[in-house]
Order: C-alpha cells, then structure tokens, then sequence
C-alpha cells in the first residue's frame, strides 16, 4: 500500500463501518435502548468524529469514563444524553451540571454530595446508580440498596437508570452471568419503574434476558471480538499501515534485535518497519526462536515479526516473498482485512481492547465512510 503521507504510519477508521456496527447491534436489542461507550478516545478511533458517526447511525446515549470525555462529546453533541462511568469526581459537580452530565455514582460519598448540590440548587439534576453485583470494581454494596432507596426516597430523588456490570460477559455459559443477573434482578426490586442496564457487548449478544431497558456496547462498535469462542460479526473499523524503513540482507545464525533472543535459521531477508511500542504496537508482540509473535501482511504474504519490537521499529522476515521485495517508503499492512483485530491481540496475549487503545501512535489519521453521516 502507497501511504497518503509517505512519512510515517498511516490509522484508517472507517466510520460508515463503526455505524453499520451500532445500527447492526440495535438490531439485536430491539426493545432496549442501544448506546454506545465511547470512552478512551472512542477506543482509540478519536471520540470527536467516533461519536458523530455513532449519533448519526441513531445513538443518543453515550457512556465515557472521565468528565473530560463527557466534555468532549458535549462539544461534539449538544443534544447526547452523556453517562460518567467513573461517577462523580469530588469537588467537580458544577462542571457536570454545566455541561449536563451524569454522573453514575457508585457510593454513598458520591450520592451526598451530588443530593447535596440538587438540594442547594433546588433542582434534581440526573444521574445513575452503579451497584457492584460481583466486579469488586465500582459500585454501591448490594446491601446499601435499601439505604439508597430509603435515602432518595425522602427527597423525591430518582435516577435516570440503575446499572450494573458484567464479569464474565465474554464467556456466555460462565455461572457468574447468571448469578449476576440474578443479583442485579434483585437491586431492580428496590427501584420499582426505574430503568436498567446491565449488558456490555458481549452481555448484549447473549440474550434478552440481559438487555433491560438498555444496552452499552463498546467493543463490538470498533469491530473488536466480544464473545470467546464465537466468529466475530461486527464490521472491522480500524486499518493500520506502517512504513518499510529498510531491506536488509542478513546470514544464518546472525541475530535480530535487542537481546539477540531471535537467531536465523537461515540466509533471510529482513524488513525494518517504522513501527514500535510507541506507536501501540505492544513489545508482547515480539518473538522469540521459541515463541512466535505478530505477523503482517506484505505483497498478498503474512510475514512475521521477528526478534523484540523496540521505541520506534520492529523487523519483519520477508524472505517469502522471493524478488517481490517492498520499497522503502511501502505500507506493511499491521492491522486490517488480512491480520485482524483479534489475531494480533490472540498473538500479544492480550484483547483486543487493548490493542485498540494502545493506537496514540505517531500516525497519519485517516477518515473514511463520512459520506454515512448525514450532514458531512
């Protein structure tokens, strides 16, 4: 591939795909309500242009971690409807009226001060309730449930929705999902008429039972795998290409990169390409003469990565492709239509939210599938 700037890496997002991917999952949760979880940067694709395309598709709803985030899609969206996973940052609960947002308070510190500042206020600004059914992460303790009805209650308080968070999601027979399930059918008995959310991607692909009134993909949207085991459905968003730096010759039994844990076997070609730990491209990604790593694909061939991936390059065996040799300058295909998502995570030993997330690279932020967005 012929880079568009030819100086460095190049990221495509297509986001006519990332809003197929949410008009795919609303599909699937006909009768619920589908957002969509555009923390961390959109997972990496850019919150800004991610969330547009998303709101285009249909979303109203949006989920991030931080207020900042919220701030973000604020700009963006003045119409969202914008959740604070991390809840309520103490002290900081004017900037959330400001720029009305929800936070999802998770204890009773958060809960007062935000009752706190309704009261002072004389207004009930929204919010949601988390309460931990088995993470040990965030969370209201499932027996302060009455404390917080019976507290909410002498105010006339009510939240916009009372959530909780799967554990093991991805793994749809785990017993957890349903004693979950179970647990959080349990909290929604103290908050009669009060909307639910329990399901993340993977919680949402697994039945009806856990879509309640509304569902947060986040993974699925960026076309990461969701659910283990199962043929990943969702539409690939992200393209990743990376500069061939250099071609090389070097001999059998001469090593390759910091350590010298990779010996050659044989005469080899190698390619140099401009493409580390930096620019997200994790050093779990390199091999070993033991241990193989990532591959890429040049010239309709998957070649691998050899040796550790250091700052800024890694190197890639390229003796397959015989005198069909790249040139310097070349796009070596990282992540795309030949080498998932979900390969390069399997070969890190990681996910691929990771791997998404890992993308602050020094690259070349490409674009595609506005023309989906109306108005653009």
């Amino acid at each position: 591939m012929k880079l568009t700037s030819g100086l460095g890496g190049q990221l495509t997002i297509d986001l006519g795909a990332l809003a197929r991917n949410w008009s795919a999952l609303d599909k699937v949760s006909q009768g619920a309500l589908t957002a969509a979880v555009v923390k961390a940067d959109a997972y990496g694709t850019g919150i800004e242009m991610a969330s547009k395309a998303l709101h285009a598709a249909g979303a109203r709803f949006f989920f991030v971690a931080t207020p900042d985030e919220g701030v973000a899609v604020r700009t963006a969206l003045p119409d969202a409807h914008i959740f604070v996973l991390n809840g309520l940052y103490p002290g900081a609960a004017n900037l959330y009226i400001r720029q009305n947002l929800m936070p999802v308070l998770s204890s009773m510190e958060m809960l007062e001060e935000w009752l706190t500042k309704c009261v002072e206020r004389n207004e009930a600004y929204p919010s949601a309730f988390h309460f931990d059914t088995g993470m040990n992460r965030l969370g209201f303790r499932l027996n302060e449930a009455v404390v917080v009805r019976e507290r909410i209650g002498r105010l006339g308080y009510a939240p916009q929705m009372v959530m909780s968070h799967l554990a093991c999601a991805d793994i749809p027979n785990h017993e957890k999902n349903r004693t979950q399930l179970a647990l959080f059918s349990s909290v929604m008995n103290q908050f009669p008429g009060i909307p639910a959310s329990l399901a993340n991607s993977a919680g949402l692909m697994t039945g009806r039972a856990y879509h309640f009134q509304m569902v947060r993909p986040g993974i699925a949207l960026y076309g990461g795998r969701a659910v283990v085991g199962r043929k990943n459905p969702m539409a690939p968003v992200v393209t990743l290409h990376a500069p061939v730096l250099q071609v090389r010759e070097a001999r059998t039994g001469e090593t390759v990169g910091y350590g010298a844990s990779y010996s050659l076997s044989r005469d080899s070609r190698l390619a140099v390409i401009g493409h580390g730990y930096a620019d997200g491209f994790l050093r779990s990604l390199s091999s070993t003469n033991s241990r193989p790593g990532a591959k890429v694909f040049l010239h309709g061939k998957l070649c691998p990565v050899v040796g550790k991936i250091s700052m800024d390059q890694s190197i890639v065996d390229i003796t397959e492709l015989g005198a069909n040799l790249p040139r310097p300058g070349e796009g070596v295909e990282v992540l795309g239509p030949n080498v998932s998502l979900d390969e390069q995570a399997d070969a890190a030993g990681t996910i691929g939210y990771e791997l998404l997330t890992s993308l602050k690279g020094r690259y070349n932020r490409v674009y595609v599938g506005n023309g989906y967005m109306p108005g653009e």
